[in-house]
C-alpha cells in the first residue's frame, strides 16, 4: 500500500524472502499464501482508510480457511504499534517501518541463504525502470506532516552505497532511475556536512547504462540549487523536477510551516526555469488548510494561472492527530468549501494541461517503451513520472519494452494521453 517509497521496502522483504526459499508473489489478486503480508500506508486518512479495510478483509479470508496467517508491516503499525494490535485481533504478527526484517529471521529456512546486502530487492516494476530511495525520514516538521511521526528524523545513504546499488540494477537491465526521498534537497546534509544532491547525480550519470535520472519530492526551502546545473549539464538527467510546494499565500504558507513565502517560491521557480531551460515541474498543491480565505485561495488560483504547471496534483487537508495543526489550529473550514475549491483548482490545471498538451503536437520526442498493448506500445517521455504522468500510444514501431524510439506527437487524445508515431530508433 502507499508510496514508491513502500514498495521499495516490499521489494527488500520480497528478495529475502526468496533467498530463504519461501515462493513469494507480489500484489496477488487472489491472496491464498501460507503468509500474506500486508506493507501499510498511515500518512492520510484515506490511505489509513484503504489499509485498514484491506486488513479487514483478508481477516474474513483467514477466517474462510482462504489464508495462513496476517503479517502487517509498514507505515500505518508503526504509527499506531500500542492500539492496531488491540483493535484487530486476527493479525497474528505486527511490525512497523523498520523492523520488518525481524519477520524474515523468525521464519524456518526452507534453502541455503546467503546474506543479502540491505539495499538488495526483487524488482516489482518493468525491468528496465525502479525507484532508487537515497534517504529516509524527514526534518521539516511541517505543521499538517505525520511523516516525521512514523520515519523519524532525516537521514542519507552514503553515496557509494547507492552508487553501488545503482550499478547493481544496470546489470539487471534497469535504464531509468527515479530518484525519491521524502525530502530530496537535504540529501547529504546529516553526512557530510552540505547538499550532496548534485554530488550524487553527476556521479550516477557517470555510470555506463543509465540512460534517464529523475527527481522526485523535492523540498522548495532551503533548495541544493547546484542540481539544476548538473541537471542542465547532464543529458541523462531528465529535465523534471517534482517539487512540492503546498500553496504560496504567505498566512497559509506561515500556518503550514513551510519555511518560505510566496515571494520567495516564485523567485525560486523562476530560478529552476532559468538554469535548466526546457524543464517540466510537477507539484502538489493543498487547499482547505487552516487560515486559507477566499483571498487566499483566489490567490493561488492566480498563482496556478501564471506559473501554468506541467504536472500538478492537489488534495484537501484532513487533520492528522498529533500534527503540529492538528494540536493548534482549528480545521473551520467546511469539507463542501474544500472540495469546492479543490474542485475549481484542478479544472483550472486540466485546461492548463490541454493547452500545453495541444501545443505539443508536432513535437518530435524520446520515448521509452514500458508495455505491449495489442500491437500498440505504451510509452513515457523524460517527462514523465511512472503511473502519475502522461502516456504515448505508438502503433507503427516493433520496439518492445524498455527500447527508446524517437517518435512525433500526432495528437493530444486527452491533457495526459498523447498519440504518436515512429520516426526511428533511439
Amino acid at each position: 500500500m502507499g508510496c514508491s517509497k513502500n514498495l521499495i521496502d516490499s521489494e527488500r522483504l520480497l528478495y529475502r524472502l526468496k533467498e530463504k526459499g519461501y515462493t513469494v508473489s507480489h500484489d496477488s489478486e487472489v491472496p491464498d499464501g501460507e503468509y500474506v503480508v500486508v506493507n501499510t500506508c498511515g500518512f492520510i486518512a484515506d490511505a489509513k482508510e484503504e489499509s485498514i479495510q484491506l486488513l479487514l478483509e483478508l481477516a474474513e479470508k483467514k477466517h474462510e480457511g482462504m489464508i495462513g496467517k496476517i503479517i502487517v508491516m509498514g507505515c500505518l503499525s508503526e504509527r499506531y504499534k500500542k492500539e492496531l494490535p488491540e483493535m484487530m485481533p486476527e493479525i497474528d504478527q505486527w511490525y512497523g517501518k523498520f523492523d520488518w526484517k525481524n519477520f524474515v529471521e523468525s521464519l524456518p529456512e526452507k534453502s541455503f541463504r546467503k546474506t543479502a546486502k540491505e539495499w538488495e530487492r526483487t524488482l516489482t516494476t518493468p525491468p528496465h525502470s525502479a525507484f532508487l530511495k537515497i534517504s529516509e525520514g524527514c526534518n521539516r516538521f511541517c505543521s499538517f506532516c505525520a511523516i516525521p511521526l512514523i520515519t523519524g528524523r532525516h537521514t542519507s545513504r552514503p553515496i557509494e552505497e547507492i552508487l553501488e546499488e545503482t550499478r547493481s540494477l544496470v546489470d539487471k537491465g534497469v535504464k531509468e532511475f527515479n530518484i525519491i526521498a521524502q525530502d530530496l534537497s537535504s540529501y547529504g546534509t546529516d553526512l557530510y556536512g552540505k547538499h550532496s544532491l548534485a554530488i550524487l547525480i553527476d556521479k550516477m550519470a557517470d555510470i555506463e547504462g543509465v540512460e534517464w535520472i529523475r527527481l522526485h519530492y523535492a523540498y522548495p526551502s532551503d533548495f541544493p540549487e547546484d542540481i539544476l546545473e548538473v541537471m542542465a549539464r547532464r543529458e541523462n538527467v531528465c529535465k523534471y523536477l517534482d517539487i512540492a510546494l503546498q500553496h504560496i499565500a504567505d498566512p497559509v504558507l506561515s500556518n503550514m510551516r513551510r519555511h518560505i513565502d510566496g515571494k520567495d517560491t516564485i523567485k525560486l521557480l523562476d530560478k529552476i526555469r532559468e538554469k535548466v531551460p526546457g524543464i517540466k515541474i510537477r507539484t502538489t498543491l493543498m487547499v482547505g488548510f487552516p487560515g486559507e480565505t477566499e483571498e487566499a485561495f483566489q490567490e493561488l488560483l492566480a498563482f496556478v494561472k501564471s506559473q501554468k504547471f506541467d504536472r500538478m496534483g492537489a488534495f484537501s487537508y484532513s487533520e492528522e492527530e498529533d500534527t503540529f495543526a492538528a494540536k493548534n489550529l482549528e480545521d473551520s473550514i467546511e469539507d463542501d468549501i474544500k472540495q469546492q475549491r479543490l474542485d475549481q483548482l484542478m479544472t483550472l490545471q486540466e485546461e492548463i494541461a490541454l493547452e500545453k498538451a495541444e501545443g505539443m503536437v508536432g513535437m518530435e520526442i524520446k520515448l521509452i517503451v514500458d508495455e505491449l498493448d495489442g500491437d500498440v506500445r505504451v510509452c513515457r517521455s523524460q517527462w514523465d513520472s511512472p503511473e502519475v504522468d502522461c502516456v504515448y500510444y505508438v502503433n507503427n514501431t516493433d520496439a518492445v519494452p524498455g527500447d527508446f524510439i524517437i517518435a512525433v506527437i500526432t495528437s493530444a487524445k486527452s491533457p495526459f494521453d498523447f498519440e504518436a508515431k515512429e520516426i526511428h530508433k533511439a
